[in-house]
């Protein structure tokens, strides 16, 4: 149940993140709009924590601040895999890429929390 809240929570996280940042185009189905959700599950799940390991000094001298950069990667890579999988979804580039990853990250959290709260 808490994987169909997460896919729930990153599913509304991007259609939020396209309603709210300009630069964000979705076009497609809510169907294509819960792929889209699976992918960035995948791509959090398998890159995420190479992408972490690695970048980990960053993250250490920013006090953190850097992962930020590093969510917005790894949402410039769910991006950039909706394209190739025909999903819909597109940037105009890096600071569109970047917001966009902040509304779902904060959505999530927000959804992760309700989650915990509700069981």
């Amino acid at each position: 149940m808490g994987l169909i809240l997460r896919l729930a929570a990153n599913t509304l996280g991007v259609w939020l993140a396209v309603a709210l940042v300009d630069g964000l185009n979705f076009e497609g189905t809510w169907l294509a709009l819960a792929g889209i959700a699976v992918v960035m599950a995948i791509v959090n799940a398998l890159v995420g924590p190479i992408i972490k390991m690695f970048s980990l000094p960053f993250v250490i001298l920013t006090l953190g601040l850097f992962l930020l950069v590093v969510n917005a990667i790894l949402f410039a890579l769910t991006i950039w895999l909706s394209g190739q999988l025909d999903l819909g979804l597109t940037s105009t580039g890096f600071g569109a890429t970047f917001l966009g990853a902040l509304v779902v990250t904060v959505v999530a959290w927000a959804g992760e929390r309700l989650a915990k709260r509700a069981s």
